[in-house]
């Protein structure tokens, strides 16, 4: 399969809303708003934050609120969850939240869901009054696309704001199993390369050989997600190779066919 060229692909940004030591939270928003503006000049797609729960160093517990604060300081970029941990919320309340947005800003919004908590066993525990709410990872997908359907208004329960609205959903996934899930719900895929990069390829080949149309998706549509790092080397000492490092994410589209990609090294910031 031919390789696509790194230029010609989408880029978007993953924030996990970190923490930088010695740094008020406050700080850390202040950072998030300024680097989607910045990326929003340069031409990327999305902007997408993650739930994580109880770490000092990242401040995305209440990824909601802030997917509407980074919308309300843009104004082309798509703003998005990646993701939400479905397992951690009644799927009523996540079409209510994300019709919310996507009604404050429209064609806006988009809708990444996983499966994992997002955080430690105890607070997991804390945060899910259903224990086995990750074992009804499809069918609570199920129920949100219910609620967010058109076909939903004669229902006798109904997501107020949400319904007949149009916000993209997408699953994220990190194993070969999450991507026979996608291919059979016929959604976008969103993979964890960044943290499980030897499973891409064969989760996206498995992802598109399985792949059933759906409402929402007619062909396989897929993101990887991989980790940019930024080197900084002051001029006049050339002989320190390097004085800086920060890592981030950076989401990769890939087409419907070919996503088998050749990543060099590029200046993101």
């Amino acid at each position: 399969m031919a390789s696509k060229n790194i230029s010609t692909i989408p880029f978007s940004v993953l924030d996990l809303a970190m923490v930088i030591e010695n740094k008020s939270i406050t700080h850390t928003f202040n950072n998030s708003s300024d680097l989607a503006q910045h990326v929003e000049k340069w031409g990327y797609n999305r902007y997408w934050l993650a739930e994580h729960h109880n770490m000092e160093g990242i401040a995305s517990s209440a990824t909601v609120i802030l997917i509407g604060y980074i919308a309300s300081k843009t104004s082309t970029l798509r703003v998005g969850s990646g993701g939400i941990m479905l397992p951690n919320h009644a799927p009523l309340i996540v079409a209510e939240q994300f019709g919310t947005l996507e009604t404050l800003y429209p064609q806006r919004i988009d809708l990444g869901l996983g499966r994992a908590p997002g955080t430690d066993q105890l607070t997991a525990y804390a945060l899910r009054r259903d224990q086995k709410a990750a074992m009804k990872f499809s069918e609570n997908i199920k129920e949100l696309q219910l609620y967010l359907s058109a076909s939903n208004k004669t229902g006798q329960v109904r997501a107020i704001p949400g319904e007949g609205l149009d916000i993209p959903i997408w699953i994220l996934g990190s194993s070969t199993d999450s991507a026979y899930l996608v291919a059979s719900l016929g959604l976008p895929y969103a993979f964890a390369s960044h943290f499980a990069p030897a499973q891409l390829h064969q989760a996206l080949a498995i992802y598109h050989q399985n792949f059933r149309p759906s409402m929402q998706q007619k062909k396989p549509y897929a993101m990887a997600c991989v980790n940019a790092i930024l080197l900084i080397q002051m001029k006049k000492q050339k002989n320190l190779p390097l004085l800086s490092r920060n890592c981030f994410w950076v989401l990769l589209q890939v087409s419907a066919k070919n996503y088998k990609l050749q990543l060099n090294y590029q200046n993101f910031i």
